[in-house]
């Protein structure tokens, strides 16, 4: 689960970390308000959306103005010219793709006086199953393009979660950003207290870029991206009443109602698999002959009826979707049962693409009788070859 700059920054402050004062408005009318409790003379105006490149972003609407989705303002005047002018708008970045995000709230900060800008976040390496941090003296830049172009830039370790981070951890941070005496000593205060909050928090990634250090010579944590494990929020009911829901898919919404593990693609062809393993070998399968899947949809080892016709819902809801690929291997879950659901979906929205059926495994013939009773126009395939090429051909019109 993604949160906002403005809540994570309220995260890390629980932790001691430094951060620069700020509010969130949801209106315009709130931005005077904001404005003159933080004092100024020098204000950042952010949009919240979940996505980076805010700063290199631009408006679609013209009456936004030209200046990014981060902007400068140097009067009150200007910080509420700036909300009117950002709030409700679509924001586009590299990260959010042509469609963009609309902007529903923004985060009005106190200025800061910039000195050097560095780069430090943290993620959970699955090959070492322990913490790892990345830092560079890139900060402000895309990360990924300082990995291409001077990875010598970047330094990556990891904790080991038996000993949990320790002073040389801190002072490794330090050497890597070039930080000497006092800054030396801020950084291994903040690579403690990154890794505290990052543990306690049930974290999967926190980035801040950038981590800059001020004139007065201080770390500040000048933007906080961060996600957290789905699977231990139930340990943080604090953590899930951030949740913006209109951040999210809809899609995506729904099927987390019936537990399902559902990503939306870009592309035409709807998925619905048991396992992920054998989920991603559809997409792979489907891409090798030439097109391209709407989505990722593990309907997981014990579906009821109710959860595989909600999982045919969401696919038809997609209106990108031109054929459907149902391709179950049924050990604890029953193929009659996905039979079942299927048909029962089919006759709540009805079915106007083609639909390609492969079912193996438990209860198999009496899923595919159930399917052949139905009268429903599926399209029967042997294996998964078969129904790869059975629905890529039914999506290009036979030929």
């Amino acid at each position: 689960m993604n949160i906002h700059e403005y809540q994570g920054k309220a995260v890390l402050k629980e932790f001691g970390l430094p951060v620069s004062r700020g509010k969130a408005i949801f209106s315009a009318d709130e931005a005077e308000a904001a404005a003159q409790e933080l004092g100024g003379p020098l204000w950042v105006v952010k949009s919240q959306i979940h996505a980076g490149g805010r700063g290199k972003g631009k408006f679609k609407e013209a009456a936004a103005g030209e200046k990014g989705g981060v902007r400068l303002a140097k009067s009150i005047d200007e910080v509420k010219e700036f909300a009117r002018q950002m709030l409700g708008n679509t924001l586009v970045t590299v990260q959010t793709g042509e469609a963009g995000k609309q902007v529903n709230r923004l985060y009005i900060e106190d200025g800061s006086d910039i000195d050097t800008e560095l780069y430090l976040s943290m993620l959970v390496d699955r090959a070492t199953g322990q913490v790892a941090f990345v830092v560079s003296t890139e900060g402000g830049m895309d990360i990924e393009q300082v990995a291409h172009d001077t990875p010598e830039k970047i330094l990556t370790f990891s904790v080991d979660p038996a000993t949990g981070v320790m002073p040389h951890h801190g002072r490794t941070v330090a050497k890597a950003l070039g930080l000497k005496g006092a800054l030396a000593k801020e950084a291994e205060d903040l690579v403690t207290k990154l890794y505290t909050a990052f543990i306690a928090k049930d974290m999967e990634m926190l980035e801040i870029n950038p981590l800059i250090i001020t004139k007065d010579q201080h770390l500040k944590c000048l933007d906080a991206k961060i996600s957290f494990d789905g699977n231990a929020l139930y340990r943080h009911p604090e953590i899930q009443e951030l949740r913006d829901i209109t951040e999210e898919d809809e899609k995506e919404i729904e099927a987390s109602k019936y537990d399902l593990a559902y990503i939306a693609l870009d592309g035409t062809i709807g998925c619905m698999v048991n396992g992920a393993g054998l989920a991603m070998a559809t997409l792979d399968i489907i891409k090798l002959y030439g097109e391209e899947p709407a989505n990722f949809l593990d309907v997981g080892g014990g579906a009821s009826e109710e959860k595989v016709t909600a999982a045919f819902k969401i696919i038809t809801a997609d209106p990108n979707v031109k054929g459907i690929l149902v391709n179950i291997f049924g050990g604890i879950m029953k193929c009659d049962v996905i039979a079942r659901g299927v048909i029962a979906a089919v006759k709540a929205v009805g079915l106007q693409v083609p639909l390609v059926v492969r079912l193996e495994g438990t209860n198999v013939e009496e899923g595919k009788q159930i399917i052949r009773d139905s009268g429903l126009n599926v399209i029967p395939a042997d294996d998964l070859d078969d129904a790869a090429q059975k629905i890529v051909n039914a999506v290009r019109g036979g030929k």
